[in-house]
């Protein structure tokens, strides 16, 4: 399993030890509010610890925590799997974070590794993700990774808004300019 990490975050495959962050963010209502619309019990974040071991086992990636360098604090949490959680479907990066973390830049930061991570070690040809269409902050995470928008889709059993990038996008986007 891979970890990866950022400027202020390491990126820890979920583990066991991650149970108890991971349910204090997953059971905020205003967190879910976009994903399920409902708060998430312990008995389901410790079943979702198991199915992620599983995927990282099976694939050899799926969802991180994020942990916060400075404070070792459970902040966050973001995947690269496939979209609808089926292997056919391309590869979908997806975050989010504790509601006392939101607006410091930890999205982008995680989202831009994780894709890195995507299309370099994976080789992906291609990266989507999805969105509930009111969830402005997510749309921008998406379009700071230089994504586009594709349209209203069905995913998870809901409209979602879609965007995506494709790995010569992402490689044009993140090139460094010829020095001189």
């Amino acid at each position: 399993m891979t970890t990866l990490t950022t400027a202020r975050l390491r990126l820890e495959p979920f583990a066991d030890a991650h149970l108890e962050g991971l349910n204090a963010m997953n059971s905020d209502p205003a967190v879910m509010r976009y994903l399920t619309g409902r708060p998430e019990t312990l008995d389901e974040t410790r079943a979702a610890i198991a199915r992620v071991q599983a995927r990282w086992a099976e694939w050899g990636y799926s969802w991180w925590s994020f942990i916060e360098q400075d404070s070792g604090h459970l902040v966050g949490a973001g995947c690269i799997q496939h979209l609808g959680r089926e292997k056919a479907n391309p590869l979908e990066i997806g975050w989010r974070l504790r509601q006392d973390r939101w607006g410091r830049g930890y999205a982008s930061e995680a989202a831009q590794r994780m894709a890195a991570f995507a299309f370099d070690e994976l080789r992906a040809p291609l990266l989507r993700a999805v969105c509930d269409p009111q969830n402005q902050a997510s749309a921008r995470v998406m379009q700071r990774l230089g994504m586009r928008f594709c349209g209203i889709e069905r995913w998870y059993e809901a409209d979602c808004a879609a965007y995506e990038i494709d790995a010569t996008g992402w490689r044009a986007r993140t090139q460094s300019p010829p020095t001189k």
